[in-house]
């Protein structure tokens, strides 16, 4: 399974590795091209308070408080994974 992150706004924390090297990157145009792609997950991990109040969403993303990762539900290992923030 690969994660990806793609960052499509300001205000995207991370808690994660320091390093930019750390966590491959999508730019918001690559994942526009591989919307609808089977082998893709889409996770919106924005904080909600910024999903609440957006407008903006990515039809077929699935939705993961980034608070409550023990809650998550299990994602496929042969899927390529994608996180975004807003």
């Amino acid at each position: 399974m690969a994660v990806l992150a793609v960052s499509v706004g300001l205000g995207c924390a991370t808690n994660g590795p320091s390093s930019s090297g750390d966590i491959p990157r999508m730019t918001k145009e690559q994942l526009k091209a591989r919307l609808g792609d089977a082998a893709l997950t889409i996770v919106d991990v924005r904080i909600p308070k910024d999903y609440d109040n957006s407008v903006r969403k990515i039809r077929g993303a699935v939705r993961e408080n980034p608070m409550d990762v023990n809650f998550w539900s299990p994602y496929p290992k042969d899927r390529e994974i994608v996180m975004y923030c807003a």
